[in-house]
């Protein structure tokens, strides 16, 4: 960014020509880093939740774009305009309101006349657009003056600077200032997708339709090729496109009238010849046909409104809002920064931090993990690729308080050596530290003087879970230490991550300003677990009457209900003789009260001990159970609580009984999750009954719960939290580039 900056200050005072070299060899030197996110970004493919497809089934839509920079741009419309006609295509002309050249009526009505769209270009196209809140809705005023004069519908800034929250202020239907992805941009964060999306004006549910449909460029723009890194031929516009079209999406190009070399016109480092468009929409015509849709700007974003749900764009749009991160969901580039993770775990066995690491390594950065030994044999440094591991050699112990400090202690020290050593030898651009402890975080002390961000994940409140385990009053002494605790990390960090409404809630109205902390909700993978949705399954279809398995997986604590749930096995044993409740986790003193209670109850034949399962083992086990349930004690932590295990057996299809708290009914409400009372033995015992009774009902549960859990997919909450980590390394735009 200091280069743009840079750039943008002596831009007054370079040639153009030399001003293209400067650009070209940072271009050159980047090319090599960026290969793996373009002009190509993996995963920016994935069709938005719910898509409906292209009109008339077309296979994918097309989209051409002209932003017109000076008056030899605009001395070049007239023969572009033909040159799209000719070929059968139409596009959209930008033109700026208050640049360096009049933009003629005449030109802007002949346009349209002939079936094109025109749009406004930024204001004066000088980079100081988003300077300050306050300039730029002064500026928003003066552009949809225009927008109105011209009766335009559409935006784009100058130098593809945006800000999705400020451009809420224009009176638009779309804007198109943003890309898949492109690295060489002045501010390179990207959308990561090649759809379309939502961006809500009023994220309320009282104006839910309110807001603009955001159109990403997919296809690199004509400066980038042709001028900077100096592309001989279209050859990467049609591999894009061939990407495109084999994906369903859009494939949308922006093309400067200003840089064409028509016949006839004098060769220029700073122009490209117009054959190379010629021959990208030639081949885009003869090897397509009629299979694609070719629709202007505007007219595809009217169709958006129309058709396509506005609830879908959460993975890009109003779910950032969810999120706490209103709806900056642009991350920059972050491939090539370096990070540390700090967890008081074993990765393998604990889904959040693996899944958010897999996530960061997936970004391109560079990882150095510091976690619990997970057995004997793991070495205690390991090097995979970008991850290198560092184990320590402690074992975690829950049952005496005296235990968890002294662990904890040593954990710490040996965590702040690590980072400390290894920030005087390398910076760490982020440092992410996961909480139990929420002490942690201070082991970061080093790197955040040297300039790392810290983000702290807070996975559980401390203060309630410690009133649960060991039955403490909000005012003890130990409570109030760890609520003093929490403030001071929380006031450490730079951001915090926690995975619920409730926790968010709590967290903000004792220890963390609302706008420092951000949802990133415990979903299954769904690489791990396959989301079958909308199936009928086994346990809900009327002809299963072979047994009835219920299935408890987790922590195996006192807080977690497992007796009362043997109490309702109890008094369901007589009707339902071929109930089995099968329990998976790891043994501890809990579960040897749990087998004497089950022992005393004479229930041994019905209650069976699976053991501890992976991870990756869970699924399979799930789609044996016909229920699951979740029988939680009312306690101040499990009240606030949303268990993962929820959406692992809706995400399977699988009926699921959950407590009645206020952490679950954030979520879900009566006609979309079975509830049943907190400690109440007949109540879960009654919901069980009604389960077996009634499949046909239950399927309907299982179906309204889904809705809820397709909201939040890992693979949505895994932007959520690289827009979080993102937003860590985001500045205001100041720069410019030469187009």
């Amino acid at each position: 960014m200091f280069r743009n900056r840079l750039y943008y200050h002596v831009k007054p005072l370079v040639p153009v020509n030399l001003r293209l070299a400067i650009r070209r060899r940072f271009a050159l030197r980047k090319l090599e880093l960026v290969k793996g996110i373009w002009p190509i970004l993996p995963g920016s493919e994935c069709q938005p939740l719910g898509w409906p497809g292209w009109p008339d089934g077309k296979t994918f839509a097309l989209v051409l774009t002209h932003d017109v920079d000076g008056p030899r741009g605009v001395a070049k419309c007239q023969q572009l305009m033909e040159l799209e006609r000719e070929l059968g295509f139409r596009s959209s002309f930008n033109f700026i309101p208050e640049g360096d050249y009049e933009v003629p009526s005449e030109l802007r009505a002949e346009l349209k006349a002939r079936g094109f769209e025109v749009g406004v270009h930024d204001l004066n196209h000088d980079g100081k657009l988003y300077q300050s809140p306050a300039k730029f809705s002064e500026n928003a005023r003066r552009i949809n003056h225009y927008l109105k004069e011209w009766e335009a519908v559409g935006f784009r800034s100058g130098f593809m600077f945006h800000n999705l929250d400020w451009l809420r202020q224009l009176n638009v239907s779309y804007e198109s200032s943003t890309f898949d992805t492109d690295p060489f941009e002045p501010q390179p964060d990207c959308a990561g997708t090649i759809f379309p999306f939502w961006v809500s004006r009023h994220p309320t549910p009282a104006a839910p339709a309110s807001g603009y449909v955001e159109l990403p460029y997919t296809l690199p723009q004509d400066s980038t090729l042709f001028l900077v890194l100096r592309e001989t031929s279209p050859e990467i516009w049609k591999q894009k496109l061939d990407w495109l079209a084999s994906h369903g999406g859009m494939a949308l190009v922006n093309v400067h009238p200003d840089y064409l070399r028509f016949e006839g016109d004098p060769a220029s480092r700073s122009t490209f010849p117009v054959s190379f468009y010629r021959q990208f929409l030639e081949y885009a015509r003869q090897k397509y046909g009629q299979t694609f849709w070719q629709p202007l700007p505007c007219e595809l974003a009217e169709w958006y409104r129309r058709e396509v749900p506005h609830s879908i764009s959460g993975a890009t749009g109003d779910a950032a809002v969810k999120g706490g991160g209103g709806d900056k969901i642009l991350p920059p580039v972050l491939r090539g920064k370096h990070a540390a993770v700090v967890l008081y775990s074993k990765i393998k066995s604990d889904p959040r931090p693996r899944r958010e690491l897999e996530a960061l390594l997936a970004e391109g950065f560079s990882v150095d993990l510091i976690c619990l030994q997970e057995g004997a044999d793991d070495p205690v440094e390991e090097v995979r690729g970008q991850l290198r591991i560092t184990r320590i050699p402690i074992r975690h112990e829950r049952s005496k308080k005296s235990s968890y400090f002294q662990h904890y202690g040593i954990f710490f020290l040996q965590a702040f050596g690590v980072l400390s050593v290894r920030s005087f030898k390398r910076k760490y651009d982020l440092v992410h530290v996961h909480n139990m402890p929420d002490a942690l975080v201070f082991t970061a002390i080093i790197p955040k003087w040297w300039g790392s961000k810290i983000l702290l994940d807070l996975h559980d409140p401390m203060p309630e879970l410690y009133e649960s385990i060991y039955a403490m009053k909000p005012d003890a002494p130990m409570v109030k230490v760890l609520r003093k605790i929490e403030k001071w990390s929380t006031g450490f960090a730079d951001l915090v991550l926690t995975p619920n409404e409730a926790f968010r809630k709590l967290f903000s109205s004792r220890s963390c300003p609302v706008d420092k902390v951000r949802i990133v909700m415990n979903t299954p993978d769904e690489k791990v677990f396959h989301p079958r949705l909308g199936q009928l399954t086994d346990a809900t279809k009327p002809e299963n009457k072979q047994g009835f398995r219920l299935m408890y997986h987790g922590l195996i604590a006192e807080r977690h209900g497992l007796t009362t749930a043997v109490e309702a096995l109890e008094k369901l044993a007589r009707e339902m003789p071929d109930i089995v409740l099968d329990i998976y986790g790891e043994k501890n003193p809990f579960y040897c009260q749990i087998a004497e209670v089950i022992k005393t109850k004479k229930l041994e034949a019905l209650v069976r001990y699976q053991g501890v399962r992976r991870l990756d083992d869970i699924p399979a086990a799930i789609w044996e159970a016909d229920l699951g349930i979740i029988p939680n004690l009312r306690t101040p932590f499990t009240e606030i609580n949303f268990p993962t295990r929820i959406f692992e057996y809706l995400c399977l299809g699988k009926p699921v009984v959950v407590p009645d708290t206020k952490g679950i009914r954030d979520y879900f409400d009566d006609t979309q999750i079975l509830f049943f009372e907190p400690g109440n033995a007949g109540d879960l015992a009654r919901v069980i009954r009604w389960v077996r009774e009634h499949p046909v009902e239950t399927a309907t549960f299982v179906e309204r719960g889904q809705k809820v859990y397709v909201e939040h997919l890992w693979s949505l909450e895994r932007k959520q939290f690289i827009n979080a980590v993102a937003s860590l390394f985001q500045s205001q735009p100041q720069a410019s580039s030469p187009h």
